[in-house]
């Protein structure tokens, strides 16, 4: 995932305007901030007095941010250290739930942390956890073999030179354990010679931080429980920053807000069963002058619907990207 801020300043909340113009907080109401990081949406949010946040964050080291947040303001405040995935579990009065936003970028704190080892800038052991991880990018680049690295960076990353770099990080470390400097050296190698839009070692960097953290079926199942914990009139709101991600809301949403015939041989028979109402079938983008404050949020997009129904059969969500769900499961 891109990251949703200025490294040269401070964390910007890429959308705010937009997304708080969305979910109209100014009537009252519990909100979900299923990614917290350093708390921009909680904050203008928990302006209005009648407001309350429920926030959630895989990162351990959010916590200390969130400690201030119950500090300022007491019970209209909660944290959870805990996957998004897993917000079905936590308590809370799903009557006065009014909105459940997510934003799938990194904060400032997580970029500059170079323990994490989320960025090709960092040097020493590839890490990429963001908390509660089976694995780290160290376990991938040491023990999957060139195939399956091959299949990670291909279909993760998009990448270009997948098999080339997979091949040569499978001979390297068979003298030397790979570090974070070490795997943009292979990658630089490989692509010298290629016109640069991006840095080199993006794609595949991107494709580590997804694995590593099982981004795909955390998404898919964090958006199918967020529409089974919200109530009917009540928001999900995705901000969203690469093209696998923006596929998977983009297929939540505008897949599940259409009706459909019931049957292809009874074309007047229509299955008006839709969970969604979309509001703006485009996704929201940032203006050009958030663009020139923060640059990182060029790629961000901002999809949301109206829940209109109480049930929804997700299995389809789950069909259209197994292949990706699969990857992940790759060693």
């Amino acid at each position: 995932m891109n990251a949703t801020i200025n490294l040269e300043k401070k964390h910007f909340p890429v959308l705010l305007k937009e997304l708080i113009s969305i979910i109209s907080p100014l009537y009252g109401g519990t909100f979900i901030d299923c990614t917290f990081g350093q708390g921009g949406y909680s904050k203008k949010i928990l302006e209005n007095k009648k407001n309350y946040i429920v926030a959630l964050d895989r990162d351990k080291d959010i916590y200390y941010s969130a400690l201030k947040f119950k500090a300022k303001y007491k019970d209209r405040f909660k944290f959870y250290n805990t996957k998004f995935s897993q917000l079905n579990r936590i308590k809370l009065d799903k009557n006065n739930l009014r909105g459940i936003i997510f934003d799938l970028g990194y904060s400032t704190s997580q970029i500059k942390n170079s323990q994490k080892g989320l960025s090709f800038l960092d040097k020493g052991k590839l890490n990429m956890r963001m908390g509660m991880n089976d694995i780290s990018a160290n376990d991938i680049i040491s023990n999957m073999g060139a195939n399956n690295l091959t299949k990670v960076f291909k279909i993760f990353g998009e990448e270009k030179y997948s098999k080339k770099i997979a091949i040569e990080i499978v001979k390297k470390r068979q003298k030397k354990t790979i570090k974070t400097e070490d795997l943009v050296e292979i990658i630089d190698n490989i692509k010298k010679y290629q016109k640069k839009k991006i840095h080199n070692s993006t794609k595949v960097f991107q494709a580590l931080r997804i694995i590593v953290n099982k981004e795909i079926s955390e998404l898919i199942n964090a958006l199918i429980n967020s529409f089974q914990l919200i109530p009917v009139g009540g928001i999900i709101a995705v901000v969203s920053f690469h093209s696998i991600e923006d596929k998977i809301v983009k297929y939540f949403f505008k897949h599940y807000s259409e009706e459909r015939n019931s049957s292809r041989y009874l074309p007047d028979t229509v299955n008006s069963d839709r969970c969604f109402k979309l509001i703006n079938k485009k996704p929201i983008i940032p203006s050009e002058a958030e663009i020139k404050q923060n640059p990182p949020s060029r790629s961000a997009k901002l999809r949301y619907g109206i829940k209109t129904n109480d049930t929804c059969d997700f299995s389809k969500l789950r069909e259209k990207f197994k292949n990706l769900t699969d990857v992940e499961k790759l060693r």
